[in-house]
């Protein structure tokens, strides 16, 4: 908790219901911020909620915008507080500083739930509406807060992408068979968990597989299931082995194919990022994915691709669906030796999500 917060003589109690509210709202906004931060605000009056938004686009306006927007007597402002998920941004990006909008309505008093990792806020809201007269209270529900968040936190903070593993393994453990006819995946979860995936998609910046996957499953890795934005799709091919007609060389959505060799003429409908054998390395890999500004990459096979991730230590979090079928034999799923955070069931599949310790 921040020093404002503890040393605040305003009790936490009764802030955390309308904190809760802010992040709630701020969720509503999951796929379609990016890159910006997802962001709730509730605008309170007498210990009632006159006025409410999020952040629901990137480049529309901010959740406190929306907020004053849907408060119905502005001058009830000058009496009330502004809760919000994240500290108001000081600087003018696409939209104009929301600490300048609460300063302009003279709001009384915000409780901010985390200040902003971004460079360009960190902490200068606050300074500003501090230096405007407004009583500020931050670090209200800030853990949960920045969990929200964490695409945006890890990015801003640890200078890559978040970094989500995702499987699904027969019920003795194997994520394929060792040989199949056809250049197609082998379903092992159900229809309800394979639109679970599509949502997960949805909501990252990018979807990354190895080559042999590709060659194997030839799949589109797209949210035909979701609705929504389909991830930037990165393929691994270090030794140059993609097949032109694979569906994700169609260039229906932004791909970057990460190899050795200069085959951009080859595949002209994405981007080719020639690079050293070094630079598959998973720190060189992510620090690619950096470059180009992508918050979150989940890796979705294969079974190589995924344990390379889990031997470096670099990654966050997994979700692992156990189906119930049985392959007898096959491609050996990864070991996390972990004990899972969360565990769901979806009709006979079985969800396990990890958070990597490591990483927290």
């Amino acid at each position: 908790m921040s020093s404002s917060a503890a040393n605040s003589s305003h009790n936490q109690q009764e802030h955390l219901p309308f904190m809760r509210r802010c992040l709630e709202l701020a969720k509503l906004g999951q796929g379609t911020t990016d890159p910006n931060p997802m962001v709730g605000c509730v605008i309170v009056y007498k210990n009632a909620i006159i006025g409410e938004g999020w952040h629901q686009r990137a480049g529309e306006p901010h959740a406190e915008v929306n907020a004053v927007a849907s408060v119905k007597d502005k001058n009830l402002l000058q009496e009330a507080t502004a809760y919000v998920s994240l500290e108001p941004c000081s600087h003018h990006g696409r939209t104009p500083p929301c600490s300048d909008l609460l300063i302009k309505h003279k709001v009384a008093r915000v409780v901010i739930g985390s200040t902003d990792p971004n460079p360009q806020v960190a902490g200068r809201g606050i300074a500003k509406l501090k230096a405007a007269g407004v009583e500020v209270i931050s670090g209200v529900l800030e853990k949960e807060a920045q969990f929200l968040n964490r695409r945006f936190f890890t990015f801003h903070s640890k200078k890559r992408s978040y970094v989500l593993l995702k499987w699904a393994q027969s019920s003795d453990g194997f994520l394929a068979p060792k040989s199949k006819n056809t250049q197609a995946p082998v379903w092992i979860s159900n229809t309800l968990s394979r639109q679970r995936t599509h949502r997960w998609r949805s909501e990252e910046s990018a979807i990354l597989i190895g080559v042999n996957t590709a060659l194997a499953d030839n799949p589109s890795l797209t949210t035909r299931d979701w609705p929504g934005k389909s991830p930037v799709r990165v393929v691994l091919d270090p030794k140059g082995k993609l097949d032109p007609t694979l569906k994700l060389l169609d260039g229906s959505t932004q791909t970057l194919v990460i190899t050795t060799k200069d085959n951009s003429k080859e595949f002209p409908n994405v981007s080719c990022i020639k690079v050293q054998e070094l630079s598959f390395e998973i720190d060189h890999l992510l620090a690619i994915l950096y470059d180009h500004g992508l918050q979150s990459v989940l890796i979705e096979g294969g079974a190589d691709t995924l344990n390379r991730f889990i031997q470096s230590g670099i990654w966050d979090e997994a979700r692992v669906f156990t189906g119930a079928v049985n392959l007898g034999d096959g491609i050996a799923a990864p070991e996390l030796k972990l004990e899972p955070t969360a565990v769901e069931k979806i009709d006979q599949d079985q969800l396990h999500t990890y958070l990597n310790p490591a990483q927290l």
